[in-house]
């Protein structure tokens, strides 16, 4: 069974994000990024929604293309339009989440990255499929936003597994989420 990680960039006030979309304020340079993009090697398999989708159109990403080529691009929508040949990489799930990836952990392999987040990182969690978060906590405060599990009121008692500060003010979590 392949694990579920939400591995996602917040502020210290819990935003993935501002309320426009943007990250501006997130550090895009220092010695974090290499570990980031490190961890990102062990993945092979990545979940995200419509929003985070199109994000990438902004730095480049063609719609229809894999933001993470070496994976498989799994992309929850109902309503996304993509005209362009979709790459072999890309699958677009238009049905309900949930039970798409109940099976897709069921299958073996290394853990799936939960890529995004907010309200689609709520309701995989209220199903109790996330099964790690790994938190790039920013040295900033956005004071409103796209909140780390959206509109969540879910209580959820995490156990830490690894903390690391980085010289840039970054500090990565690492949390395992217990299932009952």
């Amino acid at each position: 069974m392949s694990k579920l990680v939400y591995h996602v960039a917040t502020t210290l006030d819990n935003f993935i994000c501002r309320e426009d979309g943007s990250i501006d304020g997130f550090l895009t340079e220092g010695d974090h990024l290499e570990d980031y993009a490190e961890s990102l090697k062990g993945y092979e398999r990545v979940i995200m929604g419509k929003a985070t989708y199109e994000f990438g159109y902004g730095f480049g990403l063609k719609p229809g293309t894999p933001p993470y080529p070496w994976m498989k691009n799994y992309i929850f929508s109902k309503t996304i339009r993509i005209t362009e040949p979709l790459d072999e990489r890309v699958i677009i799930v238009r049905g309900d989440a949930v039970p798409f990836v109940r099976k897709l952990k069921k299958e073996e392999g290394p853990p799936i990255y939960l890529c995004g987040g907010g309200n689609f990182a709520a309701t995989l969690l209220a199903h109790q499929l996330i099964d790690t978060l790994i938190v790039k906590l920013n040295p900033i405060l956005f004071g409103k936003g796209i909140r780390l599990f959206g509109n969540s009121q879910k209580g959820v008692n995490l156990t830490l597994q690894e903390s690391k500060p980085y010289r840039s003010g970054v500090v990565l979590l690492t949390y395992a989420i217990p299932h009952r």
